[in-house]
């Protein structure tokens, strides 16, 4: 009786089971270099092949099935501010971006100092000057009359 036995998984099934492993390598090293991932996190694949003979076990059925564990995506913290509008009902929400509500800080990517929800102070300030302007605008209604 001879042993030689000719399976090259990569051969099998016209290819389809390396086509497979290729499809879940390429998810395996998305993952590793995913920084939303812990990077020491371990990350495997299962390939399991399952024979199935028929009565006179000379015809056997192989299925090909994988399973992937890759690292989950870690949890990340952050504090929201909301408010309730008194006058209209309406609701915001913005991320504080400061340590402190009501507290500015230097924005680490762009070296500006903004408000504890991220808006640049120069936007603010701007804004407020144009409504000062505009209060202080004198309204001639003679020359509205025409």
């Amino acid at each position: 009786m001879s042993k030689e036995i000719e399976l090259n998984l990569s051969q099998l099934a016209n290819g389809a089971i390396q086509q497979k492993l290729d499809g879940e390598l390429e998810k395996i090293f998305e993952n590793i270099h995913d920084p939303n991932t812990k990077s020491k996190d371990k990350r495997s694949i299962t390939i399991k092949l399952e024979f199935s003979p028929d009565e006179n076990r000379q015809v056997i059925n192989l299925n090909s099935s994988f399973s992937t564990k890759l690292a989950p995506v870690r949890d990340f913290d952050t504090t929201i501010l909301s408010a309730k509008n008194l006058e209209d009902g309406s609701v915001a929400a913005r991320e504080l971006k400061s340590t402190a509500p009501g507290q500015t800080y230097i924005d680490p990517t762009d070296g500006q100092p903004k408000t504890d929800v991220g808006t640049p102070i120069d936007v603010i300030e701007k804004e407020e000057a144009a409504q000062k302007e505009q209060a202080n605008q004198i309204i001639n209604l003679q020359q509205k009359r025409g």
